[in-house]
């Protein structure tokens, strides 16, 4: 009788272990390379994108598209956000072609409990990062086990020594730009001739809540966030947003 070749096993690894594996395959991967990458290593309708329309979204977003306009894109809108910064999502999701943009909102609740009067950023910025942020984008991310962020090393600060691939908890969590310097996303932004936030000619180098945000010189692009503050991240990716759990994957080719 003919022998048949067994279909490979799937191997039992940590999610630790698997981001290592994947980040030392991509560490010198294009940004396209990275997202297709992601896109095969975590289940179909588990993988997310997640981005703030903000100043240098629109590279990740094209790239995205490139790749699957399909993939779920998540956008927080914390109820802080300039109209700019609402108008130019829409302007995106029509100029990309992007098909599922997902707004998350702050829970009412936790507004009602913490914010009431709406001066939480005055009194405590990382609790109002972290009921208009980090717990609506936890809870959103409960349903997928992968996702695609547009964090940069030339960011400085925590970014600088960015992996292609990292650990959310149980989640991969995939930087596809993070060899990008400013000078290649500009250039994505001229070859796909793709539009930029209407506040970056008004001095914006980073936008994000109307109560954090100034007018900056952008030298690490970051520039203008929570200035003297002492702050540079809102949470999201300072802290795992689920549990670390050990995985089943295929092996890696």
């Amino acid at each position: 009788m003919p022998q048949t070749t067994a279909p490979a096993a799937p191997v039992v690894r940590s999610t630790a272990a698997l981001a290592a594996a994947l980040s030392d395959e991509l560490k010198g991967a294009s940004p396209v390379a990275v997202i297709s990458r992601a896109r095969q290593s975590v289940e179909t309708g588990r993988l997310a994108v997640v981005s703030s329309f903000g100043t240098e979204s629109a590279v990740l977003l094209k790239l995205v598209a490139d790749v699957d306009r399909s993939l779920p894109v998540l956008f927080l809108d914390t109820g802080w956000l300039f109209k700019e910064t609402l108008a130019y999502r829409d302007r995106l999701i029509a100029h990309l072609g992007l098909t599922d943009v997902r707004t998350l909102t702050p829970s009412a609740s936790a507004i009602v409990m913490k914010d009431a009067r709406g001066d939480l950023c005055l009194r405590d910025h990382d609790a109002c990062c972290a009921i208009r942020k980090v717990e609506p984008l936890a809870a959103e991310l409960a349903l997928f086990d992968g996702w695609i962020n547009g964090r940069k090393r030339f960011q400085g600060s925590e970014r600088g020594e960015l992996a292609a691939v990292e650990t959310d908890g149980h989640r991969l969590k995939f930087n596809p730009l993070a060899r990008l310097t400013r000078a290649e996303v500009d250039a994505v932004f001229a070859s796909a001739r793709l539009p930029r936030h209407p506040l970056e000619a008004l001095g914006y180098a980073s936008v994000g809540c109307v109560p954090c945000t100034s007018r900056a010189s952008g030298q690490t692009g970051r520039d203008g966030r929570w200035s003297g503050l002492g702050k540079t991240e809102c949470g999201i990716h300072t802290r795992a947003l689920g549990d670390e759990v050990v995985v089943v994957a295929a092996p890696l080719p």
